[in-house]
């Protein structure tokens, strides 16, 4: 399933918005679709395909970080080409604990 979604993404053309996911998204947790994007652009990006909430279309969780530090996890579909984020909020301690780990991770050049 990773690299489904890693060849998804590579694949990618853009974003889906509209007042439907954009609304929510802002209204929810005060999280702006331009930083949204920015976290799907910077690395580490985590990504971890949720079954339990994968029906009618594939869905993936992701952990990523904006232009300005902000760490967010990410609920996203592929629509053909477009990335469609369905949910996006800061993340919880448990989450940035994990995002941490990750970084060092890749900082230090050693297989995630």
């Amino acid at each position: 399933m990773a690299d489904e979604v890693a060849a998804r993404l590579a694949g990618a053309t853009g974003f889906d918005w509209d007042d439907g996911n954009a609304l929510k998204v802002v209204g929810r947790h005060a999280v702006e679709p331009g930083e949204c994007e920015q976290a799907f652009f910077r690395e580490p990006f985590v990504v971890s395909y949720d079954a339990a909430h994968s029906g009618r279309e594939d869905r993936w969780r992701a952990l990523g970080q904006t232009a300005a530090d902000r760490r967010l996890l990410l609920v996203f579909t592929m629509r053909d080409t477009l990335m469609r984020v369905l949910a996006a909020r800061d993340m919880n301690r448990k989450e940035r604990t994990f995002y941490a780990q990750v970084s060092a991770r890749t900082e230090s050049g050693s297989d995630i």
